[in-house]
C-alpha cells in the first residue's frame, strides 16, 4: 500500500516529443508557487528535467541512479533549485543501464516506491512528488508507476496522439494488475495546441469524445517562450511568467488541485 503522503504524480507518455518534461517542470513549479513543498524526480536518462531546472551535469553527484541501486536515499539525492519550495533528484545517463543491473532482483519494480516510503517518514517531506518518466516502457517507467498515486498524461495535438494514449492505458492496466492496484489516471492534458490548426482541433475533439472528463479543460499552447526556457535552465514560469504557456500551466495546476480536492486527497 502506498503512503498517503507525499502525493506522488507520474508525468508519463510512452511517446516522445509530447511535452512531458516541460509539463513535469512547470507543473512542479506552479505547485511550488502556491506554497506547496515539491520534489521533482528526474527518471529520464537524458536528464532534461535536471537541465531545465539549472542543474548542470557536473553538479549531479547523487542521482536517481543511486536511489534505484540503493546507494543513496531520496533525501540525499534531492537538491534545491532556483524555485522556492522546489527541489529535484537529478538524473544522468547512468540510468540507461538500470534494466540490466536490476534484472536479477525480484523487487526491481519497487525500488522507487521503497525510496518514497522512506522519505515519507521524514518531517520535512514534500507535499507533492512529481516524476518525469522516460518516453519508453522500461524498468524506469514501471518503477515510477509503481510508486505513484496517479498519472498525468501529456498528449500532443497530432495525428498519432490516440495511438500513444492507448499504449499508455495498456501499461497503466498492467501496472495496476501487477504492482500497484491504487494507480489512477489523474488526467490527460493536451499539449502543443494551435487553435488555427484544424487537425489539432479534431484531435482534441476525438480525445475528449473517447476519454471524457479525464481530459483537462486547460490546453497547453504551442509557445516559443516555453521552448526557450530550458536553454536558460529555468522553468517557463520563471523565464516569462506572462507568456501564454506559463499562464496555461498555472491554470492546469489550478485544475489539478481542484481534482485533488474532489478526490478527497488535497
Amino acid at each position: 500500500m502506498l503512503p498517503a503522503r507525499p502525493r506522488v504524480i507520474a508525468v508519463a507518455n510512452q511517446k516522445g516529443g509530447v511535452g512531458k518534461t516541460t509539463t513535469a517542470i512547470n507543473t512542479s513549479t506552479a505547485l511550488a508557487a502556491l506554497g506547496e513543498k515539491v520534489l521533482l524526480i528526474d527518471l529520464d536518462p537524458q536528464g532534461n528535467a535536471s537541465t531545465g531546472l539549472g542543474v548542470e551535469p557536473n553538479q549531479r553527484d547523487i542521482t536517481t541512479y543511486d536511489i534505484l541501486t540503493r546507494t543513496a536515499s531520496l533525501k540525499e539525492a534531492a537538491r534545491p533549485t532556483a524555485v522556492p519550495h522546489l527541489s529535484i533528484a537529478p538524473a544522468t545517463m547512468d540510468l540507461l543501464s538500470i534494466d540490466i543491473e536490476l534484472s536479477t532482483f525480484s523487487d526491481r519494480a519497487l525500488r522507487l516506491r521503497e525510496a518514497v516510503a522512506g522519505l515519507s517518514q521524514d518531517k520535512g517531506a514534500p507535499r507533492y512528488i512529481v516524476i518525469d518518466c522516460p518516453p519508453s516502457l522500461t524498468m524506469l517507467t514501471v518503477n515510477a508507476l509503481a510508486a505513484s498515486h496517479a498519472v498525468l498524461a501529456p498528449l500532443q495535438c497530432e495525428f498519432f496522439a490516440m495511438e500513444g494514449l492507448s499504449q499508455l492505458l495498456r501499461t497503466i492496466k498492467e501496472v495496476r494488475e501487477s504492482v500497484n492496484s491504487e494507480l489512477t489516471i489523474h488526467g490527460i492534458v493536451m499539449t502543443m495546441y494551435d487553435a488555427r490548426n484544424n487537425l489539432a482541433n479534431q484531435v482534441v475533439a476525438d480525445v475528449r469524445a473517447t476519454m471524457g472528463d479525464l481530459v483537462y479543460e486547460t490546453m497547453i499552447p504551442r509557445n516559443v517562450r516555453l521552448s526557450e526556457a530550458p536553454s536558460y535552465g529555468k522553468p517557463a514560469l520563471l523565464y516569462d511568467l506572462k507568456c501564454a504557456g506559463s499562464q496555461a500551466y498555472l491554470r492546469l495546476v489550478s485544475e489539478l488541485i481542484d481534482r485533488e480536492q474532489r478526490m478527497g486527497v488535497a
